[in-house]
């Protein structure tokens, strides 16, 4: 039986195409495509995505275009059908059902193309768990100098998810400072005020497992099916909430999906919500576009809390908990414990723990005895402020003088050195050394910390101080 005219015409570019790409990315992308009609030089596709279609036209369009042209004349138009296959995600959805046709005209060589985004129809609201902690919502997140603009920017986002001017709203900050606990906020307040919209947290590692397992699924098989329906699932998310984004890092396929679906959403007014160790400038391993877009929106660095912040902390947690524990202990605990929210709420619990279990009472010795036990010594952990310090005790520098606005030259050259210990013997982020070495932006750090590598490569006396100060630093009192 002789095939039918498109079925012909398309065999022949697929011959065409698999002559001219490695034989995996072939039968993944080209696989799954079947010719449905072919009228007035008009071929009409059909493919298994809105996704694979940009897919397509990013990556094979310039080749698919001339082959298309050679095959059915100048005048080639292609029309795509995107179907919605059956998604192991999305169980409520008309199995084979054809939403849209799209008539996209092939540009001519050098042209630059763009698609538009589809609207999808008919396709009833995702019914999915959205993995929020009820417990992190904004009632418990106790503001501070430390989170105020972050907190601020959630709330906005909150109210307005996707249309406000911080999307995406980038947190960041070191461990313990609170960032799940913001983004799920946001999460929680959005769903009590929109029911209806799609909200999801996942950590970064749970997407990087599903879009491994979806393309594994899909090299067995034989066909990208499963990848596209991993990222479909994903496009329909109204608020995306990815903690931990910085293990994307080196992780190429996942960087290369999410890169996408942060393209759909954002494009699509969807309002994505990312947390990480490090802002995006300070992040290694990620590719410069997705890095880009990190930066699109606002980023919102949580510090360690001040002590009145990490009082009303523990004030709210004993509240919350029908715990009574005298202002004395409460006061004691929020100075010894001064690094992160999650230690100090683990000094807490301690305490709960013992009085439950032990029947000791909540004294201030007993709180004595376990920060001494769990919380580690502020003496003997680098940090900016300790290295503040030594860089002050060694020049004969009072604090005052270093965080002023003199440009002296001894007090930039000490300022020179913190920053430079700071980037090396601590995990603090650039921009968060410059804000507690006297309100210094990014630049002005990375500045400091190449001239005071040059110095000590050119200067034997510079180097010895620095020398020094470093291995005050690093001998245990």
């Amino acid at each position: 039986m002789t095939p039918e005219k498109h079925v012909e015409v398309w065999n022949r570019c697929l011959d065409i195409l698999r002559d001219n790409l490695q034989e995996d990315t072939f039968k993944t992308w080209f696989g799954p495509i079947k010719p449905i009609s072919l009228e007035d030089q008009r071929l009409t596709i059909e493919v298994p995505s809105d996704f694979w279609r940009e897919y397509i036209e990013e990556h094979f369009l310039g080749i698919l275009s001339k082959i298309v042209r050679r095959e059915i004349g100048p005048s080639a138009t292609l029309m795509y059908k995107v179907r919605i296959l059956d998604d192991i995600f999305i169980e409520q959805r008309p199995k084979g059902r054809t939403v849209r046709n799209a008539e996209l005209p092939i540009p001519d060589a050098g042209e630059h193309y763009t698609g538009s985004v589809y609207a999808i129809p008919g396709i009833r609201k995702l019914n999915i768990e959205p993995c929020l902690n009820p417990i992190y919502n904004f009632e418990n997140f106790i503001e501070g100098t430390c989170n105020r603009l972050g907190r601020s920017a959630g709330l906005s986002i909150a109210a307005n998810p996707g249309r406000s001017t911080f999307n995406p709203l980038f947190i960041y900050g070191g461990p313990g400072l609170g960032k799940t606990h913001l983004a799920q906020a946001i999460g929680i307040a959005v769903k009590e005020r929109f029911p209806e919209k799609v909200v999801l947290y996942v950590g970064a590692n749970t997407f990087q497992n599903q879009y491994m397992n979806a393309a594994c699924s899909a090299k067995n098989a034989n066909n990208g099916n499963k990848v596209a329906d991993f990222l479909r699932f994903y496009q329909l998310i109204d608020v995306l909430i990815i903690d931990d984004v910085q293990e994307f890092a080196e992780k190429k396929g996942t960087q290369g999906a999410f890169f996408h679906i942060f393209n759909y959403l954002h494009q699509s007014g969807k309002q994505l919500i990312l947390t990480s160790d490090k802002p995006p400038v300070d992040l290694q391993g990620l590719d410069q576009r997705l890095l880009s877009r990190f930066k699109w929106g606002l980023s919102a660095e949580l510090l360690p809390p001040a002590y009145e912040t990490r009082l009303a902390i523990l004030k709210s947690k004993c509240a919350r908990e029908g715990v009574e524990i005298s202002e004395d202990v409460l006061a004691f605990v929020a100075r010894s414990v001064k690094s992160n929210i999650r230690e100090l709420e683990g000094i807490l619990f301690s305490l709960m723990a013992n009085a439950t279990f032990s029947k000791e009472a909540i004294t201030l010795d007993l709180a004595q005895r376990l920060v001494d036990k769990i919380v580690t010594d502020p003496k003997s952990e680098i940090s900016v402020a300790r290295i503040q310090e030594a860089v002050c005790n060694y020049f004969g520098i009072s604090d005052e003088l270093f965080l002023s606005k003199t440009r002296k030259r001894e007090i930039v050259q000490a300022r020179q050195i913190a920053m430079y210990l700071s980037r090396n013997l601590t995990k603090t982020s650039l921009s968060s050394i410059g804000a507690q070495l006297g309100g210094k932006d990014h630049a002005t750090v990375l500045h400091a910390c190449n001239t005071v590598g040059d110095l000590m490569d050119t200067d034997r006396s510079f180097r010895g101080f620095v020398h020094d100060i470093e291995r005050q630093l690093n001998t245990p009192e």
